[in-house]
């Protein structure tokens, strides 16, 4: 089914940036293209590309989605791009956050990412998107930054769901090392690593989710991440569907052997939101 690319977001989004964003109009080669530009001091923004379904086949969901890459590069076009055209077809709207690297403060890509909810909170009636049911998608190190924001809450508002690929989950034992690396820096306290060990922030309040990884993932073991954050969820009695696949490893691309599969248990889970 055709999609149409309604918005592709350039910012320069920082703390205590407030500034109005200049916008930037035309014609794309996907339908109509939106350029936010967020004035700051030089610094290197983030961008956001964000996908609107057809106004008939409109379910007012959102997902905003954080590719992977060790908090220090991005995953390529199945942690991305790849999701617009698929959830688009079944009316739901999609962004791909490009979060900036945190190099050692955790705040640095949380701040991207709450930004990013605010867009859609605040085009939320232009869109036709309900408030609640905006969120949360990550593979990798972006799984871990998704489910930190379904378990950290900003303020009042939480995600009304969260998507989670082969996620890092802990900052413990059994993590991945460049990305604890890359987000709380070279010696963290045993307090920090508590705090981002997001199988520990669990509690009944956490969303909904999604998740899915292979068993024979060496670079994050699921044994201290996806599987640890599995039980968590259901020992405080929250909704869970795992997807779980005998190989696959770690880092899936468009020829995954269990793509398609997948992918339509994924719909069909957004579906019955």
């Amino acid at each position: 089914m055709k999609y149409k690319l309604l918005c592709f977001v350039m910012a320069l989004l920082f703390v205590g940036c407030d500034n109005t964003p200049n916008v930037e109009e035309k014609e794309g080669p996907l339908g109509r293209e939106l350029r936010y530009s967020f004035t700051t001091d030089g610094e290197e923004g983030i961008r956001m590309e964000v996908y609107l379904p057809t106004e008939a086949s409109n379910m007012g969901i959102a997902i905003i989605d954080c590719p992977g890459g060790a908090y220090y590069k991005y995953g390529g076009e199945f942690e991305s791009t790849y999701w617009a055209k698929q959830f688009n077809s079944i009316g739901c709207a999609y962004a791909v956050l490009y979060y900036s690297f945190p190099k050692g403060d955790p705040a640095v890509p949380r701040h991207d990412i709450d930004r990013a909810i605010s867009i859609f909170l605040e085009n939320s009636v232009n869109w036709g998107i309900d408030k609640s049911k905006i969120g949360v998608m990550g593979f990798s190190a972006g799984g871990h930054l998704a489910s930190t924001v379904a378990t950290h809450p900003s303020g009042s508002w939480r995600p009304g769901f969260q998507i989670l690929f082969y996620p890092v989950i802990t900052m413990g034992v059994g993590t991945h090392a460049r990305s604890r690396q890359e987000l709380l820096g070279e010696s963290p306290s045993q307090a920090l690593i508590e705090e981002y060990s997001n199988e520990l922030q669990v509690t009944e309040n956490t969303p909904k989710c999604f998740l899915t990884y292979a068993t024979n993932d060496t670079s994050v073991p699921p044994k201290f991440n996806g599987e640890a954050y599995y039980n968590a969820l259901i020992e405080h009695g929250v909704e869970v569907q795992r997807e779980v696949y005998n190989e696959g490893g770690h880092g899936w691309t468009t020829s995954f052997k269990y793509a398609e599969d997948v992918r339509n248990k994924l719909l069909e889970w957004i579906c019955n939101l």
